[in-house]
């Protein structure tokens, strides 16, 4: 081979390596500067992102990952262990350990029935006929969020009651019944911290005398939608008044998955209760919650 057509073939040569060079994604020397190659796992799934709601002056409005977004749940206000104890609200290291554990239970046995991973929701409505129920309902919801994986929802949907106020740390305003009846309010106009972290709350609000009418709306199931919707590891606890007095309680029946009754205790016979039960007439009853 003569010395043209060798440097010819080198030239060929090397221009065919310049190309391979660049289907590989690496630079070719006249570039002068390094190529990034798409990195290691870059096509896998896109991770669980979820949406939260976050006080814009602390944290501004984004997309965290779950695992993330459950510790940014606001809390300004957080209880002290003797607060909490003055309201008997549940805690973790309390000295009541049986009734930390009865909870524990509840939680236990209303995730299993709902599946591992699902958000639902718990509506609980007394069979007394007097207040005090609320706080059950406020514990069982207190219950889901010391979970660290999950995060929980107040929804206090007794209009006749103002037992919440008692129980959050914070200052409320409009609720439930307000949102129906105002299309111009958003959702987060109506969501308040606890002073239990991971728990929010939303009360019933100050339209008591058409929360019938207000709570068969569209506008309520499309609530009751979107805030099932915007979390996948929340539990919703629907806090509705006495079963056996109100007609409320079987409007927001069905926006429930399961149904807890709470029986007071001396208050309640054996035959009310079942009563109640055959009135239910729904494979979404759980079961009891004994209250003292």
């Amino acid at each position: 081979m003569d010395d043209n057509k060798l440097y010819n073939a080198l030239l060929k040569s090397q221009e065919q390596q310049r190309q391979l060079k660049h289907d590989r994604g690496e630079a070719k020397s006249e570039d002068n500067f390094r190529k990034e190659r798409p990195y290691a796992g870059s096509d896998r799934d896109k991770p669980n992102w979820t949406r939260v709601d976050t006080n814009a002056n602390e944290h501004p409005p984004t997309v965290y990952d779950s695992s993330v977004s459950l510790a940014l749940i606001g809390n300004p206000r957080p209880w002290s262990r003797e607060q909490l104890r003055e309201r008997k609200i549940i805690y973790s290291g309390m000295a009541d350990k049986e009734v930390m554990d009865a909870y524990r239970e509840l939680r236990i046995q209303l995730r299993n029935r709902a599946g591992e991973g699902k958000s639902f929701t718990v509506m609980f409505s007394s069979l007394g006929s007097g207040p005090g129920g609320l706080l059950t309902a406020y514990n069982l919801a207190t219950a889901f969020a010391l979970d660290s994986q999950t995060s929980a929802l107040l929804v206090d949907c007794d209009p006749y009651s103002n037992e919440l106020a008692g129980l959050v740390s914070s200052p409320m305003e409009a609720g439930v019944t307000d949102f129906v009846a105002d299309r111009s309010m958003a959702i987060k106009s109506i969501l308040y911290s606890s002073g239990v972290e991971r728990l929010t709350v939303i009360p019933a609000g100050t339209q008591a005398s058409s929360a019938v009418e207000l709570f068969s709306a569209v506008r309520m199931r499309e609530l009751m939608t979107e805030l099932k919707a915007r979390y996948p590891d929340r539990c919703i606890v629907l806090n509705a008044p006495p079963f056996r007095e109100n007609t409320e309680a079987r409007i927001l029946e069905r926006f429930a998955d399961q149904i807890v009754f709470g029986v007071p205790f001396g208050e309640v016979t054996a035959e009310v209760i079942e009563d109640s039960v055959d009135a239910l007439g729904s494979d979404k009853f759980s079961g009891l919650i004994f209250q003292e």
